[in-house]
C-alpha cells in the first residue's frame, strides 16, 4: 500500500489475502478454576487465540477477582479479553443473603459503588426478581437470566422480560412459557433434582410439550419479545453432548489444548457440575436431538422477525473446552438456519451492543468503524465459507495437489485496544501448559 499515509504503529501486520472481522464478543463465560483449571491465565489464552477480545463474565469468579481481573486486562497489564462483570444478587457484600425486595434495592445501590456491570438472576423469587430489574435498570445495569428449573414455575421468560429483563440465556424459561397442555413441567414422580442426570435429561423432555413451532401461540410468543426488546443467548455448545456425548469427548483440540484437570471435569461424576453421563442413554440422546430442532427453530424464527440473538459459550463444562465451544457455538447457528453473516453478527455487534445499551453509551467496539477501540481478529482463510477455519486447530482439508491432507486455518492474530497478539503463540502457551500438567501427573506418586 504504497499511497498509505506515514504509520507510527509499534508493530505492523501483513494481512495481504486474509480476512479481518471484529474481535468476538463472548456473551456468556466463566473463568473457572480448581480443581478444573487452576490458572486463569489458560483461559484467558485459549479466548484471546481464538479472536475474544471481550467477554461478560455471569459471573466470571468472585466479586473481588472479577473486578480486579476486569481493571487489570482494561490497563493491559495481562493477555486476556476486556471484562464485564455480572453478579448474583448478594455477590460481594457482607449483609447477608437477599431475600427481600428491600435488600435486592440495597444491594443493587452497593453493587453499583462496587465495581458491578450487571445482575445475573437464577431461580429468583419474583417480587425480588423485579426489584433487581426495576433498581438495576434505573442505575444503569444490564440484567440477564438462567430462569433455572427450581425457580421457572414462579418467573419462565415472558414473565421476566415484562419485568424489563434485558437478556434470557441458555433455553430455561422459554419452554415453559409454552407448554401446552401443563402448566408446570410434568416431572416422574421420582425425580430427583439434585440428581443432574435427571436435571438435564429431563428437561430435553419439553420438545413436545409445547405449542408447536409456527402455531398462533408459539408467533404470539415470539413477537412479545420482539416488542420487549428481549435478547436471546442460547449457549447451545454447553449442552451439545446431551446429543451426541461420544462425538463431544473426542474433540480434536482435547488432547492438545483441553488440561488433564479439565478433562477428568468432564468425565461422568455424581460430584462435577455437568458431569452428568451417570447411564446416559440413547433414549436421552434422542430427546436431546429432538429438543435441539425446536430450540434451532425458536432462535431463527426470532432472528428472523428481527430479535436480537447472541453468542455465548458458557465453557468449562460438559466436554465445552473454552474458546473452541465459542466457535462451536457459531457453528450451531448456522445448524439453526443462520447466514454466516448473521453468525458474525450474533458474535459482535450484537452483544456489543447488549453492553452498551444499559448504560446509553455508543458503541465502543463490537464492529470495524473509524474512532472505535482496534478489537479485530485476522484469519488467513474466509470464515464465511467454513466457520471452522476460526477453530484453533483450524479445518481439515485435503491438497489436490499433493494429496496430502492439511489443517488450514486458525486465527492468525488477535487485536484488542489495537495490541497484537499472535494466535499461534497463544496456543503454543496453551498448549505447554497442557503437557507440563500431564509431566506432572506422570511424576506423581501413584496412589
Amino acid at each position: 500500500m504504497p499511497k498509505r499515509p506515514p504509520q507510527a504503529a509499534d508493530f505492523e501486520v501483513d494481512a495481504t489475502g486474509m480476512y479481518v472481522m471484529p474481535g468476538i464478543v463472548d456473551d456468556h463465560v466463566h473463568i473457572g478454576g480448581p480443581p478444573k483449571n487452576p490458572d486463569a491465565e489458560y483461559v484467558y489464552k485459549l479466548w484471546m487465540a481464538h479472536g475474544v477480545t471481550t467477554v461478560r463474565g455471569v459471573p466470571l469468579t468472585s466479586h473481588a477477582m472479577s473486578v480486579s481481573e476486569r481493571d487489570r486486562s482494561a490497563r493491559n497489564e495481562i493477555v486476556a479479553p476486556r471484562m464485564f462483570n455480572y453478579q448474583t444478587a448478594g455477590s460481594g457484600w457482607d449483609q447477608g443473603p437477599v431475600d427481600r425486595p428491600e435488600q435486592a434495592r440495597a444491594w443493587v445501590q452497593w453493587a453499583v459503588k462496587n465495581g458491578v456491570d450487571g445482575i445475573k438472576l437464577f431461580a429468583t423469587r419474583p417480587d425480588i426478581a423485579k426489584e433487581l430489574i426495576t433498581t438495576g435498570r434505573a442505575f444503569g445495569l444490564g440484567t440477564m437470566a438462567h430462569l433455572g428449573q427450581t425457580g421457572v414455575a414462579q418467573l419462565n421468560a415472558i414473565q421476566a422480560a415484562r419485568m424489563g429483563l434485558q437478556t434470557v440465556t441458555h433455553f430455561y424459561g422459554h419452554f415453559e412459557a409454552l407448554m401446552r397442555d401443563y402448566v408446570v413441567q410434568p416431572w416422574p414422580a421420582d425425580m430427583n433434582y439434585d440428581d443432574e442426570q435427571w436435571r438435564f435429561g429431563q428437561v430435553a423432555r419439553l420438545w413436545d410439550k409445547i405449542h408447536p413451532p409456527g402455531s398462533p401461540e408459539w408467533t404470539a410468543y415470539l413477537q412479545e419479545h420482539l416488542k420487549l426488546g428481549t435478547v436471546f443467548n442460547p449457549t447451545m455448545t454447553a449442552y451439545a453432548a446431551g446429543r451426541d456425548v461420544m462425538a463431544l469427548r473426542s474433540r480434536d483440540w482435547h488432547a492438545r489444548y483441553s488440561l488433564p484437570s479439565l478433562i477428568d471435569f468432564y468425565t461422568p461424576s455424581l460430584l462435577n457440575h455437568g458431569a452428568y453421563f451417570h447411564d446416559w442413554a440413547t433414549e436421552d440422546e434422542v430427546a436431546w436431538r429432538n429438543f435441539f430442532q425446536v430450540w434451532f427453530r425458536l432462535l431463527n424464527d426470532y432472528k428472523r422477525m428481527g430479535g436480537r440473538v447472541t453468542v455465548g459459550s458458557d465453557a468449562g463444562f460438559i466436554y465445552n473446552t473454552y474458546g473452541f465451544g465459542t466457535i462451536h457455538e457459531m457453528e450451531l447457528l448456522q445448524e439453526a438456519g443462520f447466514h454466516p453473516l448473521e453468525i458474525i453478527q450474533a458474535a459482535t455487534m450484537n452483544p456489543a451492543l447488549s453492553l452498551h445499551e444499559p448504560k446509553a453509551r455508543p458503541l465502543e467496539f463490537g464492529v470495524v468503524r473509524q474512532g472505535l477501540l482496534a478489537d479485530l481478529l485476522i484469519v488467513g482463510e474466509n470464515p464465511l465459507a467454513n466457520l471452522k477455519v476460526l477453530y484453533g486447530t483450524g479445518a481439515t482439508r485435503l491438497n489436490t495437489k499433493t494429496g496430502q491432507v492439511e489443517q488450514v486455518g486458525g486465527v492468525r492474530y488477535t487485536i484488542k485496544d489495537g495490541i497484537v497478539y499472535d494466535a499461534r503463540k497463544l496456543l503454543a502457551d496453551v498448549a505447554a501448559m497442557v503437557e507440563r500438567q500431564k509431566q506432572e501427573r506422570a511424576k506423581a506418586p501413584r496412589r
